[in-house]
C-alpha cells in the first residue's frame, strides 16, 4: 500500500507565526493555517482539526461503503461529516476531544437496523476512527434515509 504525505513549513512562535500546509503527494494544493486561526470561532483558513476531519469523513465514507455491501446491502448515497473538537488537555496543552460523525445515507437492501449496523461497523474499523483511538469520544449519528 503506498505512503502519502503532507508538509507543513512554518515561521515563528505559536501566538506569532504561521505556516503552510501542503498536500504533498497529490500537489492538490497549498493551505495557510495558524495558531489564532485555529483557535478563533470563525473559520478562516484551515486548520489541523479540519483537515482531519476530511480524513476521518472520507475514509468513514469507504469503509461504510464496503459494510453495506458485506451486510449484503447496494450502497447508494452517502452524506457524511465529521465534527472535531479541539479542546484544553487536563494534563496541559490541547487534545482532540471528541469527534462526532454524523451519516446520512441510502442504502437498497438493508433495514434500519442493518444500516445501524454497518455503520458501527464502519466507525470501528475505518483505519482513521483506528488511528485515533486515543480520542476521548468518537460519536456516530447515522441514519438510513
Amino acid at each position: 500500500m503506498p505512503t502519502r504525505s503532507a508538509r507543513t513549513l512554518w515561521s515563528g512562535g505559536l501566538q506569532d507565526g504561521s505556516g503552510q500546509v501542503e498536500l504533498a503527494s497529490s500537489g492538490v494544493g497549498k493551505f495557510d493555517v495558524s495558531f489564532p486561526r485555529r483557535v478563533a470561532d470563525d473559520a478562516e483558513g484551515t486548520s489541523p482539526e479540519e483537515l482531519l476531519g476530511a480524513s476521518h469523513s472520507s475514509c468513514y465514507s469507504m469503509a461504510l461503503s464496503a459494510e453495506i455491501a458485506n451486510a449484503g446491502g447496494t450502497p447508494e448515497s452517502l452524506d457524511v461529516s465529521a465534527d472535531v473538537t479541539l479542546a484544553p488537555d487536563p494534563a496541559g496543552g490541547f487534545r482532540i476531544s471528541k469527534i462526532v460523525l454524523t451519516v446520512r445515507g441510502r442504502a437498497s437492501g438493508l433495514d434500519a437496523d442493518g444500516f445501524a449496523a454497518a455503520a458501527l461497523a464502519a466507525k470501528n474499523g475505518c483505519p482513521i476512527s483506528k488511528a485515533l483511538a486515543g480520542v476521548a469520544e468518537i460519536e456516530l449519528d447515522a441514519a438510513l434515509v
